[in-house]
């Protein structure tokens, strides 16, 4: 079996909407497997087996009090997919920036300026 990154793991985590989906409740408060299962059309084996990939990216720590399984969020590990996700934010806006300073060129080339046009 390959080695993911932390940052393949959390993407990895993320790509699945039922996950997505728990986790945007543990957002909310810490769950119970039960819980976190509940609105889902999913087994416990199931929902436990999402739970294990969370907590492999790092996004959930799960805890057990008496036999009842406590998951909560630790959202840390999105920071480095933000920032993976930023550096091309910054990249499409440079390429926007470009494209307007060259449309309002063109425009004025052209005599298309605010009111030149009948």
């Amino acid at each position: 079996m390959v080695e993911q990154s932390p940052l393949d793991s959390v993407f990895h985590a993320l790509a699945d909407p039922t996950r997505r989906a728990m986790l945007q409740s543990l957002a909310e408060s810490p769950y119970t497997v039960g819980e976190l299962a509940r609105p889902f059309d999913i087994s416990l084996a199931a929902a436990s087996k999402h739970i294990k990939v969370l907590e492999r990216a790092g996004l959930v720590c799960r805890s057990i009090e008496g036999r009842t399984h406590v998951c909560s969020l630790d959202a840390a590990p999105m920071h480095a997919g933000m920032e993976w996700i930023r550096h091309y934010e910054r990249f499409w806006n440079q390429r926007l920036d470009v494209l307007h300073d060259l449309l309002a060129a063109d425009a004025a080339a052209d005599g298309r300026g605010k009111g030149s046009r009948p």
